[in-house]
């Protein structure tokens, strides 16, 4: 076979385009296959020249990218789609071609075989409509089921005797009838069923069909008329392509991974659709493009990730124009996309230089395979779980708690017990400064690096405004926040005396306004300066230290927050987050750039719902207050014009197992978004009227709380002083939010409370703390002690530990970025973050998948109960250490 375009081979060598095609082989066989459940976007992968050039190179493109996945045979489960009649539907063949290497998954197309049979009599049979067929349609789906021999249907009688004699009638009426017609009944009922609930009932083409069968006939009706008169009707092929599509896209859902059952393990590698895309005018280019456009419209319906599909020729206007208008990209972003989340269609163009030079050699995939079928592997599973059920039902007679066991979780005490008679006495000002200068200095150290040659980088901490008085401490972390990244400064700077592979960082801090209310603006601000930061770099290279290479901070999850974020995700600004958790974060061009540091609110909502239904924390009437029981009812309080607080409640209530009420506090009457049947509050007072009552009439509940730590401060002071309800004692189950202010003693007088909230770090008291959360507490005691006077209320609050693994990771990154890329720029520090980050950190071990946007995999999340200025840890999920996990840790994390 003569070489492609020019005599080449090889993945053309555009810019960066290594990036892409690390990416493609990292996308298709992951090393973890926990990132199989990302859905790629669609590729477009666009070569200049006219109709006698395009042909060529895309046939180069599609070999380079086709020979990694099938090496001497299918390395992994593919379709190589080229350019076909104009009547031909790309989905029938693709999924008649994604045929699967022995022994992995998906083995079967159930979907999509049955609806391509039903779409094929169609074409081959408009002459039978109008006229209501659904029998004739259900009856030809059987024969040719059961023709191939497909599961129950092959194992049935293939014909029925005649009935001209009294045995062949009996035959036919008595004993065929329970084995062949049943049973097809029975088939077709369930297959009916099956793809009515997955799918199909949802599509707008159901048009209130209740079986399959007669669905398609509703669409033949109307489709098979137009295809009658025209085999190129566009609006009748493109009707029929959709249906394909997304009954394949149904078959391609990426099982659980994990687990010991042994189909679940069987998928290893992502299925890939390779389609040629001829330009406007050629042969196979309107079937190409009809294919393109209903992939695009069907997979916005489709949960699963389905397959990677990359598209390579020409595109028309019209076709971009209905993908959403993808704008142009550069090799860098689409390899980084390869990794992330759904998103839009990603549009590259190859240069004539690539398209005319060698090519970058593209290695073959190399997914786990199997020797022996998973039906094989079922059976010896089967018989070994049979021996260990056997034996655990010995053990869990003997494991299984005390039913008559009610004593509280984590004591009873309130958090007024043992407390100091009055709250740390704090000045706030000054531990500010002292953070800022502290920072200062280290930057300074930084740019000395700089002057004696080193490689040295800045990144930008944005927080919100320099606390006023201690009321604005209470309610905000950006002081330890700030501690936190001198301690990782001033390390990294000690470190790089001895170790020239280390980047020194500067660290800007920028201020945002109270509650991040200029985070957009200030991040506006930021790109607009790195937009013009390269060309000033070339005019005085002794400035690169000030080049900025990403972004840290954003404390609170916030309207504003998650604005700023969309703005450098736009601008490809790699961001580090400290402790926002909302989910919703990461939505819109964040998922591109945004790495939180903390489990996100899903996570937390879910093990603080089972924690409060299942554990022992709700103080039951009379004189022992040592007797608790897991909470009935749940009162939520939330803020709903507050991303945090709606995002963590509505989550909680999803999780919760029992009823819950909403009650919408808002002190300055902001009640957008309230969510139906809840009542709206702006008094604290009033809240702790409304909670009284709700109390009263369900003394087994527990309050649990995601609005703001001003706002809990607020409702407290006023329950203590106006509740008629607190001659018993309340247990309040939060957010981490309120770290901010439980631990700086203003609680310590309310000996009615029993306090439980999530934090991010164990406490130094508990025996689980590792070395290295303990020599991080030892160096942020002594800076403390040496840069500010009067006791500490944040010792063991875990924003500090937080903003101190941020910036290491980030920093991780940077150096990791310098060894392909000695100008470190910030797509380089992007290509390091997604290919994943791991470190034992102060918060515990901190794992960041391949490819991943998500929070580090399986992230520690302590739940705590207060006692005066002593949190102790009543539950710690997640991967602590290396060697732990929430699977392995119990209720609550275990689920």
């Amino acid at each position: 076979m003569p070489l492609p375009h020019g005599g080449f081979d090889g993945f053309p060598d555009d810019s960066r385009a290594e990036v892409f095609v690390r990416e493609f082989l990292t996308a298709v066989a992951p090393a973890n296959r926990k990132n199989l459940a990302t859905k790629p976007p669609l590729f477009i992968l666009r070569v200049p020249g006219d109709a006698a050039q395009w042909e060529p190179a895309a046939h180069r493109v599609l070999e380079a990218l086709r020979r990694s996945i099938d090496d001497s045979g299918r390395l992994v489960p593919y379709a190589h789609l080229t350019a076909g009649p104009d009547t031909e539907l790309l989905s029938e063949r693709a999924g008649t071609c994604l045929q699967v290497p022995p022994h992995m998954v998906p083995d079967r197309f159930p979907h999509f075989q049955v609806v391509r049979d039903l779409v094929t009599y169609l074409r081959e049979h408009p002459a039978r409509w109008p006229g209501a067929r659904a029998r004739e349609l259900r009856e030809h789906v059987c024969d040719r089921q059961q023709a191939e021999r497909r599961g129950l249907l092959g194992r049935l009688p293939a014909s029925e005797p005649p009935a001209d004699t009294i045995r062949g009638w009996l035959l036919r009426v008595g004993w065929l009838s329970f084995t062949r017609g049943l049973p097809r009944r029975l088939w077709s009922w369930w297959t009916s069923g099956k793809v009515m609930r997955a799918w199909l009932a949802d599509l707008p083409v159901a048009a209130g069909g209740r079986t399959l069968f007669a669905v398609l006939d509703q669409v033949a009706a109307v489709q098979a008329v137009r295809l009658r008169a025209n085999p190129h009707h566009d609006e009748a092929l493109r009707e029929l392509e959709e249906l394909l599509v997304r009954a394949l896209l149904e078959d391609l859902r990426t099982p659980p991974v994990g687990g010991v059952l042994p189909r679940r393990r069987r998928r290893t590698a992502r299925p890939v659709l390779l389609v040629e895309l001829p330009p406007t005018g050629a042969q196979g280019a309107r079937g190409a493009e009809r294919f393109l456009r209903a992939l695009h419209r069907m997979r916005d319906t489709v949960a699963q990730p389905g397959p990677l599909v990359i598209a390579v020729g020409q595109p028309s206007p019209g076709l971009l124009a209905e993908l959403g208008g993808p704008p142009e990209s550069n090799f860098t972003q689409a390899g980084l996309q390869l990794g992330q989340k759904d998103g839009p269609p990603v549009l590259v163009t190859f240069g004539e230089a690539a398209l005319a030079g060698p090519g970058l050699p593209v290695g073959p995939v190399a997914p786990r395979t199997f020797q022996l079928s998973w039906r094989t592997t079922t059976s010896i599973v089967s018989a070994l779980a049979a021996l260990a059920l056997l034996g655990a039902g010995l053990t869990v007679a003997r494991t299984l708690p005390d039913p008559a066991d009610r004593s509280c979780v984590g004591g009873s005490r309130s958090v007024a017990e043992s407390a100091r008679p009055t709250p740390v006495r704090m000045t706030p000002k000054a531990w500010y400064d002292a953070a800022r200068k502290a920072i200062d200095a280290e930057n300074e150290r930084a740019e000395r690096f700089a002057g004696q040659g080193r490689t040295v980088r800045t990144v930008v901490a944005f927080g919100s405004s320099r606390p006023r008085d201690e009321t604005d401490a209470l309610f905000d972390g950006t002081i330890p926040e700030l501690r936190g990244i001198a301690l990782w400064q001033r390390r990294l700077n000690d470190e790089a005396v001895s170790d020239d592979s280390l980047v020194p960082l500067r660290v800007e801090v920028r201020t945002t306004g109270e509650k991040f209310q200029d985070a957009d603006q200030a991040a506006r601000q930021l790109v607009e300066e790195t937009r013009d930061e390269d060309v000033a770099g070339r005019k005085d290279h002794k400035k690169d230290y000030k080049k900025v290479v990403g972004v840290l901070g954003y404390a609170q999850s916030r309207d504003t927050t998650k604005a700023a974020l969309r703005t450098l995700g736009a601008a490809g600004i790699p961001a580090v987050g400290t402790t926002a958790t909302a989910d919703e974060m990461l939505e819109g061009p964040a998922s591109l750039n945004y790495w939180p540091s903390t489990p996100s609110n899903s996570t937390e909502a879910r093990i603080e719902a089972d924690f409060a239904g299942r554990e022992n924390i709700v103080a039951a009437g009379g004189g022992n207050q040592n007797i608790c029981s897991p909470a009935k009812r749940a009162l939520v309080i939330e803020s709903s014009a507050d991303l945090y607080s709606k995002s963590l409640a509505d989550k909680f209530r999803a999780e919760f197992p029992g009823p819950t009420s909403v009650f919408n506090f808002d002190q300055d009457g902001d009640f957008r978004f309230a969510p139906a049947g809840s009542t709206s509050v702006h008094s604290a007072v009033e809240l702790a009227n409304q909670l009284c009552r709700a109390l009263r009439t369900d003394p087994d509940s527990v309050v649990y709380w995601s609005a703001r730590a001003r706002d809990f401060t607020a409702f407290i002071n006023a329950m203590d002083l106006r509740g008629t309800c607190v001659d018993h004692d309340i247990t309040i189950l939060g957010g981490n939010d309120l770290t901010n202010v439980a631990m700086t003693g203003e609680l310590s007088d309310k000996s009615w409370l029993r306090l439980y909230y999530s934090a991010h770090r164990m406490p130094l008291t508990d025996p689980r703390a590792s070395a290295r959360t303990r020599q991080f507490a030892k160096e942020y005691d002594h800076f403390v002690q040496t840069t500010t006077q009067g006791d500490d209320p944040w010792r063991q609050d875990g924003h500090s530990a937080v903003s101190y693994d941020a910036v290491h990771m980030l920093s991780q990154a940077v150096d990791q970025a310098r060894l392909r890329d000695p100008d470190v720029k910030r797509e380089s520090v992007l290509v390091a973050l997604g290919a994943g980050v791991t470190f034992d950190g102060a918060t515990g071990y901190v794992s960041y998948d391949q490819g991943s946007n998500a929070p580090p995999r399986d992230k520690t999340l302590v739940l705590l109960r207060q006692v005066a200025q002593q949190p102790e840890a009543v539950g710690a999920c997640g991967a602590y250490r290396p060697d732990t996990s929430s699977r392995t840790t119990g209720a609550p994390c275990a689920r």
